[in-house]
């Protein structure tokens, strides 16, 4: 833009002044970030969620504001303890010994997810004893009268699992 301003000088003379004029504007911008964890900005590290802002000079020496909309989605950690007999399976793979197992993937904030499995594993257990008596045999509170193949099932001191196999032979 042009502006001219017309006027007498300290002469008595016609005067005439003339002014182009270039406005820079300040600039200003605004942006929506969502990230897993950190996120460095300006130089700066940020780690939670937040209205950031960021003030400088721009190209035309003006002032520059900038705004970061920040949305930290949070990895997910978890732990879980499990007894089993036998065998447990998790997430797909199965274990048969007792261990601390870990599975890593992707949570639904598209971010990392750690789950961790302290397993412990019971054995069931398998027994067989071979008598040979003459008469009848009481076990595990039947009595037997004849040759035969006899089994006892219940539940061992862990909870798991406990067949006994009598093999018995009557004389």
């Amino acid at each position: 833009w042009a502006y001219s301003f017309s006027s007498i000088n300290s002469n008595g003379c016609d005067s005439s002044a003339t002014l182009k004029l270039t406005i820079n504007p300040s600039t200003v911008s605004s942006t929506d970030v969502t990230e897993c964890g950190t996120y460095t900005w300006n130089g700066t590290a940020y780690d939670s969620s937040g209205v950031y802002t960021f003030s400088t000079i721009n190209a035309n020496w003006c002032d520059s504001t900038a705004t970061l909309n920040w949305t930290i989605n949070p990895s997910t950690v978890s732990s879980t303890d499990v007894i089993e007999c036998d065998t447990y399976t998790w997430n797909g793979q199965t274990y048969t010994a007792s261990g601390v197992y870990t599975f890593a993937s992707i949570n639904s904030n598209g971010c990392d997810s750690t789950a961790t499995l302290n397993l412990t594993i019971n054995p069931s257990t398998v027994s067989s004893t071979d008598v040979t008596e003459c008469g009848t045999y009481t076990w595990n509170g039947t009595a037997y009268d004849s040759s035969g193949v006899y089994t006892f099932s219940t539940l061992n001191a862990n909870g798991c699992d406990s067949t006994a196999t009598l093999n018995l032979t009557i004389n």
